[in-house]
């Protein structure tokens, strides 16, 4: 039996200048780079997998988590996260576009689609950042510890307005009788921070320059609480409702202990879930956040480039593509980071 075979060249090694594969040498690293880039996130998103899997208790659940919008008051699941990745996929698109524009030699084309990219990816890493700024100053309600010693999360319709604080015990700066309003400070903020500090007995509010005052407040709509965290007395998955709810809530707030409602995330609390869950939204949002960040710069020295002609003056656009590479990758890894934090 006979076999036809090919004889290879070895004096004519390759030298590496061009891809034996007829890719450029700077797309095959470019490449490389995004192989190597998207085990990272997938090692991170596993590790997310299994510490979700581990944990005992209720694990946040992202339409109760992330169901704010700016400039807006209520309730909008996902609404806002939404809205980011329709973005995201839509600066995609235009990354697409700019590159086959520049397969034509269009550098208007490539102008106008790569400052649509640009434009995108700023509106979508400003939307992160106050993400990150809800997430960390948390909700009105933040997460209580009841008498029986279970935590839960707190859902509401809406929480009742602070009318004003009026002062009975004088300080070194409010005198007695005097009603402070949003005028003097911001009532909300000194109230929850007063709760979380233990400064609040009873419905009396120590102040910050030591006088003491009465809280007046309207009543919170449908406040719910749903336990996290099992006790002696509630179990995983309990709901407490109406005015027993508000009862409870309220004899934690108004208990003068410390702690016993925290607001918000970070590092070392967290009002959503437990702290390993803040630890990963930050890292691993933060990372491709960065990664977003640095996509947008290469893009905007790329425009640059573009409108001094450079890529004219080459022949070819092909550091357009090369960009655009780097772009569709940060918004892939988004669907999964999607997917893993706010769907499941």
């Amino acid at each position: 039996m006979a076999f036809n075979t090919t004889e290879i060249n070895y004096a004519e090694p390759w030298s590496g200048k061009q891809s034996p594969f007829k890719v450029s040498y700077g797309k095959l690293m470019m490449w490389m780079f995004l192989v190597s880039d998207a085990l990272t996130f997938g090692g991170f998103l596993a590790a997310y997998g299994f510490s979700r899997h581990a944990y005992s208790g209720e694990w946040p659940i992202g339409e109760r988590t992330f169901h704010a919008i700016p400039f807006f008051e209520g309730n909008f699941p996902l609404l806002y996260v939404a809205f980011m990745t329709f973005l995201l996929i839509i600066s995609s698109v235009t990354m697409v576009l700019a590159v086959e524009a520049g397969h034509r030699m269009d550098r208007k084309g490539v102008t106008k689609w790569l400052a649509a990219t640009i434009v995108g990816g700023l509106i979508f890493v400003g939307s992160q950042a106050w993400e990150w700024s809800h997430f960390i100053h948390g909700s009105d309600f933040g997460k209580v510890e009841l008498a029986d010693g279970s935590k839960a999360v707190v859902h509401a319709e809406s929480f009742g307005e602070i009318q004003n604080f009026t002062v009975q015990t004088a300080g070194s700066h409010y005198q007695v009788g005097q009603v402070l309003t949003n005028k003097d400070f911001d009532l909300k903020h000194e109230f929850q921070h007063a709760i979380e500090a233990g400064h609040i007995k009873d419905g009396m509010i120590s102040l910050h320059d030591g006088s003491i005052a009465k809280v007046a407040k309207n009543d919170d709509t449908h406040l719910q609480l749903n336990i996290v965290e099992a006790g002696g007395k509630y179990g995983l998955g309990d709901k407490i409702e109406g005015a027993d709810a508000s009862k409870q809530y309220y004899e934690a707030a108004y208990s003068g202990e410390a702690k016993r409602i925290v607001y918000g995330a970070n590092m070392t609390r967290n009002e959503y879930g437990p702290s390993i869950y803040a630890n990963y939204f930050f890292f691993i949002t933060g990372f491709h956040g960065f990664h977003v960040t640095i996509g947008i710069i290469i893009n905007i020295i790329i425009f640059l480039n573009v409108l001094k002609g450079t890529y004219e003056k080459r022949g070819h656009y092909e550091m357009v593509e090369k960009g655009g590479l780097y772009w569709h990758f940060v918004d892939l890894v988004w669907v999964f980071v999607f997917t893993f934090f706010y769907l499941v």
